[in-house]
């Protein structure tokens, strides 16, 4: 992430904490969310938008007139943000979508008010997808339609799931960004997370732990790390052990790791 889009990000966060009144309203805030994401796609449509609207040359005056224009049927509180959106400098256009996105994603959590199920639900998702190669090349093709993807989405998750985590995958599925579908779940869900004031840890096992195991290795990882939650994810390649990423912090005591670091130093 370049100095500009961590500044705009900043800006933008800031943006959505000023409508205290409409995040307090779950009612609201969930139609917040909703609006942005939609922006999102939108924007994200139009390579004629995203290049005027990510253009640090162009006058915010017109950038907001753009917004206005497009977007006048939707709440104060979406347009408002939106316009720090695109009147702060990203890095990039994609920074800028990424933008819009995490801002939706934010707005939709604080609609639940607090509740961390959305996380479950999300991961839930994310592995029922992987495990179905037929299922992840219908939601992951570039050759399907947004719309049927979402239709798809509504489908799978229809009675399984919560209305925020619903509104969530719609999204994702419809404009991944050339995400596969593991890194967009994961993503989702990192700012649900910090959303409730936790961190997520993903803990990459050969086989699936068991409720005492992730009881003991929750309780280590947060005395280290803080709040979290663990998002277990189970791959044969790695023979034994586990690997544990938080953040930008990762600790490899896989087998398959070692194995590897061996046969560098016996080969040097």
């Amino acid at each position: 992430m370049g100095s500009a889009t961590r500044e705009a990000s900043a800006n933008a966060r800031a943006a959505l904490a000023a409508q205290s009144t409409v995040l307090s309203d779950s009612a609201a805030a969930s139609a917040t969310g909703e609006e942005l994401l939609a922006a999102g796609r939108v924007i994200g449509d139009s390579a004629q938008l995203r290049s005027t609207l990510a253009d640090a040359s162009i006058p915010d005056a017109e950038k907001t007139a753009v917004i206005g224009k497009l977007f006048g049927g939707a709440s104060a509180a979406t347009r408002a943000v939106l316009d720090a959106i695109v009147t702060s400098r990203w890095s990039s256009h994609d920074d800028l979508l990424a933008g819009i996105e995490e801002l939706g994603f934010s707005a939709i959590a604080a609609s639940a008010g607090g509740d961390d199920d959305i996380i479950a639900e999300l991961f839930s998702f994310g592995r029922a997808v992987t495990s179905d190669p037929e299922l992840e090349l219908a939601i992951g093709s570039k050759l399907g339609g947004s719309a049927a993807k979402a239709a798809l989405v509504d489908r799978l998750l229809a009675g399984k799931a919560s209305s925020q985590a619903l509104a969530i995958v719609r999204h994702l599925v419809q404009q991944p960004r050339g995400r596969r579908i593991r890194t967009l779940v994961a993503d989702a869900a990192t700012i649900v997370a910090r959303e409730g004031g936790f961190a997520i840890a993903t803990v990459t096992v050969a086989r699936e732990l068991s409720d005492a195991q992730l009881k003991r290795l929750a309780a280590g990882l947060s005395a280290r790390f803080g709040t979290l939650r663990i998002n277990q994810v189970v791959d044969s390649s790695l023979i034994g052990g586990l690997r544990v990423q938080v953040g930008d912090d990762v600790i490899d005591d896989s087998i398959a790791t070692k194995l590897n670091t061996l046969k560098l130093q016996l080969a040097g």
